[in-house]
């Protein structure tokens, strides 16, 4: 078995490559050159024809042709978290992961990204995601899938949104700091 994470620098490729570190999922990974245009050339555009990153080859005899691939960071996500996190073991463990991350991508991104949603959406998203952090884990009682495509995109307000205030949503600034400290982050998101 192998498993290889490609992606760029300041890429979503840092959500799958945190969730790798973070349940010490063995992975290669594999920079491309974004700048140089590396992901629109092959052998890059056989694993995801859409030269997007990241991209996620899981090679298994055990697979059906022995070998996997996958685009898209809230699939890796969810694939790594089932096939190699020990989560998502129901179907309702698998719906409720996939309602925080494609929230985290879709909605929670969108919010973020884009002007005119931050000033209407941003603060209604961060006043419920405020009283949900202050339960702790988003999915039962350990820190898991959901919480890393989410808690992604909030550890990104300090680095893209200075700017914004986020005094009040202690839990959210709690959470953002939790999340800076977080080894396995360090080694997933801090290394662009």
């Amino acid at each position: 078995m192998a498993l290889t994470l490609f992606g760029g620098a300041r890429s979503r490729a840092s959500m799958p490559r945190w969730y790798l570190e973070e349940k010490g999922i063995p992975y290669t990974w594999q920079l491309l050159d974004m700048e140089a245009g590396e992901h629109r050339q092959e052998p890059f555009t056989a694993i995801n024809p859409f030269a997007k990153v990241p991209a996620l080859v899981d090679e298994d005899p055990a697979l059906p042709s022995g070998r996997l691939q996958l685009f898209e960071s809230g699939a890796i996500l969810l694939y790594l978290a089932e096939r190699f996190g020990g989560e998502c073991q129901t179907a309702a463990e698998r719906g409720l992961a996939q309602q925080w991350v494609l929230f985290a991508n879709a909605t929670l991104a969108t919010a973020l990204f884009v002007p005119s949603n931050r000033e209407r959406e941003f603060p209604r998203l961060m006043d419920v995601l405020d009283l949900k952090l202050a339960e702790g884990p988003l999915m039962g009682d350990d820190w898991g899938v959901a919480d890393c495509a989410v808690n992604a995109y909030l550890a990104y307000l300090p680095i893209f949104f200075p700017q914004i205030d986020l005094s009040p949503y202690p839990h959210v600034q709690a959470t953002i700091a939790a999340t800076q400290q977080r080894p396995a982050y360090q080694r997933g998101m801090g290394q662009r």
